[in-house]
């Protein structure tokens, strides 16, 4: 069973998430909290596989708790009213693995789940990539940092990575640059070993830094 945290500071959504999710055989919703600190109780004692955390709530809010959350070991998705939310940005260089809106569909969202629970992370090519590349910040300084970065990639590692940034899954770019899918995932480990990048949204969040697309 997939175990999961639901922090939302209001009740009747929380409620609904949970109806949702345990709807799916294979999770089950083993917390609730109304706002950042109650998260962090929950990450530590329950040790969920997946965190679903609001942005924005009164008391700790999601994006100051997201690294501390993060640290504790789950997997975490930012859920947010607005599909363009500044903050998500920075909740997403702390290390959560992308973010829903409030009206994803609920199949969507138990298929959100089991993606991060896999240790894959959220990079929709509709959503997560226009809120990297709209708020990602590009200055001269942050872009010769983010190439200097992402010199040890050997060509085909940054082509790999690239693909990445575009929201694409392994399958999809193994199909795009005629390799194996075996090979993609070969390469995507080792740039994320290189880098010290702890997920694919950090990948692409570099590559967007270095604006290599």
């Amino acid at each position: 069973m997939i175990r999961v945290v639901v922090v939302d500071d209001e009740q009747l959504l929380r409620a609904g998430l949970r109806l949702i999710l345990e709807a799916a055989e294979d999770i089950t919703v083993v917390g609730e909290a109304a706002d950042g600190a109650g998260a962090l109780e929950q990450a530590q004692r329950l040790r969920p596989d997946v965190v679903l955390l609001d942005v924005r709530m009164p008391g700790v809010d999601g994006l100051t708790i997201a690294p501390d959350v993060v640290a504790a070991g789950p997997k975490v998705i930012m859920l947010t009213t607005f599909d363009l939310d500044e903050y998500v940005h920075r909740a997403l260089r702390a290390g959560a693995v992308g973010f829903l809106l409030k009206d994803t569909p609920p199949w969507e969202l138990a298929a959100a789940v089991r993606t991060v629970a896999a240790g894959n992370a959220m990079l929709s090519p509709t959503v997560t990539r226009r809120l990297i590349s709209s708020f990602a910040e590009r200055g001269p300084a942050r872009r010769e940092a983010a190439r200097e970065r992402l010199a040890p990639l050997t060509t085909r590692e940054l082509e790999v990575v690239r693909e990445v940034a575009r929201g694409h899954g392994n399958a999809e770019i193994a199909r795009r640059l005629a390799m194996g899918e075996a090979t993609v995932k070969a390469h995507v480990s080792r740039a994320l070993a290189k880098l010290q990048a702890g997920n694919r949204v950090q990948l692409a969040i570099l590559v967007y830094d270095a604006d290599l697309l």
